[in-house]
């Protein structure tokens, strides 16, 4: 069989496993946002394999994502097999594929079926050689260069040491259980140098040393992927995240979970909500201050006109012992939220209620009712994606200069509220044409009215 094949003695691992362009494709899906198990169902494959795919390769895909049209595909070798069977030559396979002969009289030598001392050609073994064939292992950097190893593993485990050289051990953890970092619980003290930084600060000090360059890339593959080796993957645990696995952007973004459900996510909020164009859109959030209390901030994205919501606490708070699942007495429970800005959002025109994108707070989990009774769509942004809500996140600085953290924001009345929010929309903007918000807003509803009577 070596003779006619031209190929050393393949040993047999049992079973074929899932082909290489089904992986492929699976890792496709994951860079979409979707969970191990859904990605599998997509392609294909059973969940198990999938949650087995993703946790090895400790989130990060080990093939590569773009095929080369230099390879032949399954769908290619299943044409070869057929045309095969019907009696087809090299020359005539070759012609209808458009492949060379070479490519085809190649294949079918090399990656036929020999069980039985017969060179048969069917497309599911030769597929399953050519994936074999095409995994070519090759040692980490980290692995095979002991002196990089310790250098990067230095910057990511090292001691906390004072200027005056005494080490400080820091709090005694658990020992790694392959989890992500815990939950309210001390970490690790250690130098805790990104893979990046170790990564840049190589050149400065091996400035003429080309065996001490590795990327950041590289240093997060060893970190995550077990087969890779070079680190311990218990050093996970000193990079910033913390996690265990890498997991990619996308599946924490438009993901549903408790109060957010698919429909509200922001993947769903119009499109004309981006550019700003049309006024009427809102981002909304809360500021929050001592013991427990807030104030609810809402924003138009065009105008950059704010409105502060304002959140007394109900009667009995500070009186009355704190009960599980009892009335949320702070100010901003669900009720309260829903109430108060419904107050706010129904001083505004019906031209004026077009969305409302908000945190992932829970103070907005009655946000079904809170639009039955105003007509205003809300959105959630993303978790720990502030920049969705840029006009939001900037109007809540400038707040801040009257409303300090670690103060008690109770203390403040509605008036005094309003107050603010006047000296805010009095302010000129640049992005306005140094126009001030409450200017922006008149000249929209002045052409708005101009519209309606010139239809009229």
């Amino acid at each position: 069989m070596t003779e006619l094949t031209g190929r050393s003695p393949m040993k047999s691992p049992g079973r074929p496993s899932t082909r290489r362009d089904v992986e492929r494709l699976f890792w496709l899906e994951i860079a979409k946002g979707l969970t191990s198990e859904d990605a599998a169902v997509v392609v294909g494959a059973a969940p198990a394999v999938g949650t087995r795919w993703f946790r090895h390769a400790g989130g990060m895909p080990q093939i590569d994502l773009a095929v080369s049209g230099r390879y032949l595909s399954f769908a290619e070798r299943e044409e070869i097999a057929l045309l095969r069977v019907q009696g087809a030559g090299v020359r005539e396979i070759a012609e209808q594929l458009g492949r060379a002969p070479s490519t085809i009289s190649r294949e079918l030598r090399r990656n036929a079926a020999t069980r039985g001392c017969r060179l048969e050609y069917r497309a599911s073994v030769a597929q399953w050689k050519a994936d074999l064939v095409a995994q070519r292992p090759k040692e980490a950097k980290l692995a095979g260069n002991e002196r990089l190893r310790e250098y990067v593993q230095d910057r990511l485990l090292g001691v906390i040491r004072a200027s005056d050289g005494t080490v400080y051990p820091g709090p005694r953890v658990p020992e790694w259980k392959g989890r992500n970092k815990p939950h309210r619980g001390d970490r690790r003290w250690a130098n805790a140098w990104s893979p990046e930084q170790i990564s840049a600060r190589l050149k400065i000090d091996f400035p003429e040393d080309k065996s001490m360059r590795i990327s950041h890339e590289a240093i997060y593959q060893s970190l995550y992927i077990e087969s890779r080796g070079g680190l311990k993957r218990e050093l996970v645990a000193c990079l910033r995240t913390g996690r265990a696995l890498r997991v990619p952007r996308a599946r924490a973004r438009n993901k549903p979970g408790g109060h957010v459900t698919e429909e509200v996510v922001i993947s769903q909020r119009p499109a004309e909500v981006a550019d700003r164009a049309v006024p009427g859109h809102w981002e909304g959030d809360l500021i929050i201050g001592l013991n427990r209390s807030a104030i609810g901030t809402v924003v138009e994205r065009t105008t950059r006109y704010t409105m502060l919501v304002h959140l007394p606490r109900a009667e009995g708070y500070g009186t009355i012992p704190r009960t599980k699942n009892g009335p949320a007495l702070g100010g901003y429970g669900a009720v309260a939220m829903k109430d108060a800005l419904a107050t706010a959002m129904t001083t505004m025109p019906d031209q004026l209620r077009r969305s409302l994108t908000w945190d992932r707070g829970k103070e907005l989990s009655a946000h079904a009712q809170l639009t039955v009774e105003t007509g205003l769509p809300v959105y959630f942004a993303d978790p720990h994606a502030p920049w969705q809500r840029a006009t939001n996140e900037n109007t809540n600085g400038l707040l801040r200069q009257y409303f300090p953290k670690g103060t008690d924001l109770s203390r403040w009345s509605g008036d005094e509220l309003a107050a603010i929010a006047t000296v805010l929309n009095s302010r000129p903007r640049k992005i306005l044409g140094w126009k001030t918000p409450a200017e922006a807003l008149n000249d929209h509803l002045r052409s708005a009215q101009a519209g309606v009577a010139t239809t009229g």
